[in-house]
């Protein structure tokens, strides 16, 4: 059953969907899925192609815009567009500390979850596109995590594309986690030494915030315990178009004067819980560091291991000198299933997928490098989240592959900058056809 209604200048239509939970066992429990098809509303009854977007997580539901804003008014110019909350997210069968205890208990639940990751998704796409194009293949555009998903479905099952669009998001075929790390804290440290350089004051004000939050309890006001490395992973911001402004704003105003004194204001502390919890995606910490999971090395943990390899960012060290006190940025960490109430219960659910030694390869190089599928791919100079030289490396082994190489924007390009980037990118599909 389908339910559709009006926006400005839209349709949009509610879809459901019911899949295997495991598609290697099509008999077996099923999951649902929801999609939001999304038409202008002047190309209603036409017979436009589709266009399957893919959001960037892993653990995030599609974009809940209004109208035609940005990428997605360039997209309804020529296609019908279907908005795909994941499996597990969204309106899609929920997975979060609420709903896994009906698993069992964190065995069960960590079970369940290796069904989450992006060939589960690959797989779900194809369940659904005969019912939704009629058989036809369909071009899909995929952001960051959507666009290791879009690799995997290269390789998976690429009879079901027509063009593959990917903006920020071409992984490693055969990088571990640890290695993603080791490349990640470094750009960070350029994405902090470039802020501070933009906002020199704010380099006082974070070794304040960070100095308080050492001597202090600070619990924010859904019960997150605010611990100084809490504060850091703030930095998480920074590799956004508009990230360095945002976290400028939010230190100007950090304190506020009391009779007992100065301290952390309510406004401030509001924010930083907003920008910290994650009950909204709960699977962007459960398995994150599973997207680089791909043999029989376990991940363990491996921001938390690696970043002892970068003592920089000891917030500690940093203030007893007169070093800057960095911010870390797209890292899942042991201690956020410590500080924050919506992951507290998962932690040991978390700690069985961390200790997992039968990772399933997402990619597969040789068909990839057989592809013949039209694939364009925007990459971002120096992107915090996904290396560029990781991205390029991919690039080059992917067939007929066209990249376009951009410092115009940052990671979240597709957002700032949408209509002008995925313009970019469709006219090199055409181009090369």
């Amino acid at each position: 059953m389908t339910h559709s209604y009006r926006q400005p200048g839209v349709v949009l239509t509610d879809r459901r969907f019911t899949v295997p939970l495991d598609h290697d066992r099509p008999g077996g429990e099923t999951i649902e899925l929801y999609a939001r098809e999304v038409v202008a509303s002047d190309k209603t009854h036409q017979d436009l192609p589709w266009l399957l977007y893919l959001q960037g997580g892993p653990g995030f539901g599609a974009d809940r815009s209004v109208g035609r804003p940005g990428w997605l008014g360039r997209a309804l110019k020529e296609y019908r567009v279907l908005l795909l909350d994941q499996r597990g997210t969204g309106h899609s069968t929920p997975a979060n500390r609420q709903t896994l205890p009906l698993r069992g208990g964190p065995a069960e639940q960590a079970g369940y979850l290796t069904h989450f990751r992006a060939d589960a998704i690959v797989r779900d796409c194809e369940a659904i596109r005969a019912e939704v194009t009629g058989g036809a293949p369909w071009t899909v555009l995929g952001q960051s995590f959507g666009g290791f998903c879009v690799t995997s479905y290269l390789s998976l099952a690429p009879e079901g594309l027509a063009t593959a669009v990917v903006t920020g998001g071409l992984p490693s075929l055969d990088a571990h986690a640890d290695d993603v790390y080791r490349a990640a804290f470094p750009r960070i440290e350029r994405k902090v030494g470039a802020h501070y350089a933009r906002y020199p004051l704010d380099a006082e004000r974070a070794r304040r915030v960070a100095d308080h939050l050492l001597h202090h309890d600070v619990v924010l006001p859904n019960g997150y315990r605010l611990t100084v490395e809490a504060f850091q992973s703030l930095g998480i911001v920074l590799g956004t178009g508009d990230g360095t402004h945002r976290l400028h704003y939010l230190l100007e105003n950090a304190f506020v004067r009391t009779p007992q004194g100065s301290t952390l204001s309510d406004a401030f502390l509001e924010q930083v819980q907003a920008m910290l919890s994650y009950a909204r995606h709960p699977l962007y910490a459960l398995i994150h560091e599973s997207i680089y999971g791909q043999d029989a090395r376990p991940t363990d943990w491996s921001a938390e291991r690696v970043r002892a390899e970068f003592p920089q960012f000891d917030a500690a060290k940093a203030l007893a000198g007169d070093e800057p006190l960095l911010f870390t940025g797209e890292s899942i960490h042991p201690w956020m299933f410590a500080c924050d109430p919506a992951l507290r219960p998962l932690r040991e659910t978390a700690d069985l997928l961390a200790a997992r030694t039968d990772w399933t390869p997402l990619y597969d190089p040789a068909r990839l490098a057989a592809n013949e599928v039209p694939v364009v791919a925007a990459v971002y100079h120096d992107d915090m989240y996904v290396d560029t030289a990781h991205s390029l490396r991919t690039a080059r082994t992917i067939r007929g592959l066209r990249t376009w190489i951009t410092d115009e924007f940052e990671h979240d390009g597709i957002r700032t900058g949408g209509p002008r980037v995925l313009d970019r990118l469709l006219a090199l599909v055409r181009d090369e056809a």
